[in-house]
């Protein structure tokens, strides 16, 4: 079970505020704002995917035509428990990428067939419905159970503590029941396909199957994600999303 907002950029606005005229023009007149080129056009489209990046046809089609948000996150290798993170969010010129953060995942990777106690991560398109954690909610639109339950102890794979890794939690929608509590332990699929898969704050080392982040970057996730924008996580190991 060891396993935000993107900094939105936008263009600043086209030509400079209308002035009365002077050496360029006759008093009292006004100069119009350049009008965009063809060429701005083009740049400011390409600059907006049409398409999520590094996506195969075979995962695009897993993406609900609603979501609106997107968690993609990258795996370095098959075998790797260290990923990238970038949250996406669709406009209507395409798939808008906001910060691009660091992760770490399952102690062996990813897996298509996830299993209690592997420790892989499942490959796949999941929801967000639900969050929680440790500490106060810092102001999510998804439902957030705080709560001590969410304390952890111990240490993990390479030694480093895992207190505080609770502190902020969003739930996975593998092999659970969406719209409860993290806490919640209904496994649809059975108690063999495994569950309790987070994206939660990172302890500095792989987990047992969830994705971590940065503390600092779980807040910005929970504050960016909304339910109203249906969103969705994709994860897998780079050659596993391109099919």
């Amino acid at each position: 079970m060891h396993s935000g907002t993107a900094d939105d950029t936008s263009s600043a606005a086209i030509g400079a505020l209308d002035v009365p005229g002077t050496a360029s023009g006759a008093p009292g007149t006004t100069q119009p704002k350049p009008r965009p080129t063809p060429a701005d056009t083009e740049a400011t489209a390409a600059s907006v995917p049409a398409q999520l990046p590094g996506l195969g046809p075979q995962t695009l089609a897993e993406i609900p035509k609603n979501a609106r948000q997107v968690v993609l996150v990258t795996g370095r290798g098959k075998d790797s428990p260290k990923s990238q993170v970038v949250l996406y969010r669709r406009t209507s010129a395409g798939w808008e990428p906001g910060a691009t953060w660091p992760a770490h995942n399952a102690f062996k990777g990813w897996t298509d067939d996830h299993q209690a106690g592997d420790l892989h991560s499942p490959i796949g398109v999941f929801t967000l419905t639900d969050a929680g954690g440790l500490l106060d909610d810092p102001g999510t639109k998804l439902p957030y159970d705080q709560s001590r339950g969410f304390t952890i102890g111990g240490t993990g794979f390479e030694g480093e503590p895992l207190a505080g890794s609770f502190d902020y939690v969003v739930a996975i929608n593998y092999n659970r029941k969406a719209g409860t509590t993290p806490r919640d332990w209904t496994r649809p699929l059975g108690a063999d396909k495994g569950g309790g898969i987070w994206l939660h704050v990172d302890h500095g080392g792989p987990t047992h199957g969830c994705v971590s982040l940065a503390r600092k970057h779980m807040k910005e996730l929970l504050l960016t994600l909304d339910p109203d924008q249906q969103p969705v996580i994709v994860m897998g190991d780079a050659d596993s999303l391109k099919r």
